[in-house]
């Protein structure tokens, strides 16, 4: 049985971002001396390169998800580990809405749950952690984003955050990027 662990296993990670067009130009800012480091031309998940049976999320991910999915995997039962989104955490934490109550960005209603709604819950939005929910509706999310003053450029950086080469947040983002040479917002 193979699971992956943490956003570079499942998405990629940060080292994704290499990518996108552009992406070089992350190697100086991080690096001091980046003439000294080697890496391969693209970072993807394992699931592109081999069957994988489970994937746990996050960056970081969640102690109490790790023991649930290890002792899943010795019980051989599926783990239980939830599927709805960020903003469920934060109806169950109590906590506002922060995109509708105060007009926030926040990737909540797009992001698989797991992190407990740690980032709404200290007053900040959702950077989307633990990757795209199941059945993720980006397109909405990015509309409502936009109605609250957000450009391109922001909705493209919202979307390439630790699990942008995720499949919805990675075509979600792609649609933000060729807008962005039309509206600089």
């Amino acid at each position: 049985m193979l699971v992956t662990i943490g956003a570079c296993a499942t998405a990629g990670g940060i080292q994704a971002l290499r990518n996108f067009p552009g992406g070089e130009t992350f190697l100086p800012t991080v690096y001091p001396h980046p003439e000294h480091v080697e890496t391969l031309a693209t970072a993807t998940p394992i699931a592109d390169h081999v069957p994988v049976d489970f994937e746990l999320r996050g960056c970081p991910i969640d102690k109490r998800q790790l023991l649930e999915v290890v002792g899943a995997v010795l019980n051989r039962r599926k783990p239980a580990i939830p599927t709805g989104s960020v903003c469920m955490e934060c109806k169950c934490r109590g906590t506002p809405c922060l995109l509708v109550a105060r007009g926030i960005p926040c990737m909540g209603p797009v992001t698989q749950a797991g992190c407990g709604a740690l980032c709404p819950a200290l007053g900040r939005g959702c950077f989307g952690c633990f990757g795209p929910m199941e059945t993720p509706n980006t397109a909405a999310l990015a509309t409502v984003w936009r109605g609250h003053g957000a450009g391109h450029r922001e909705l493209l950086r919202a979307f390439r955050g630790f699990t942008g080469y995720a499949e919805a947040f990675r075509t979600e983002s792609q649609a933000h990027e060729h807008a962005d040479s039309h509206d600089q917002g």
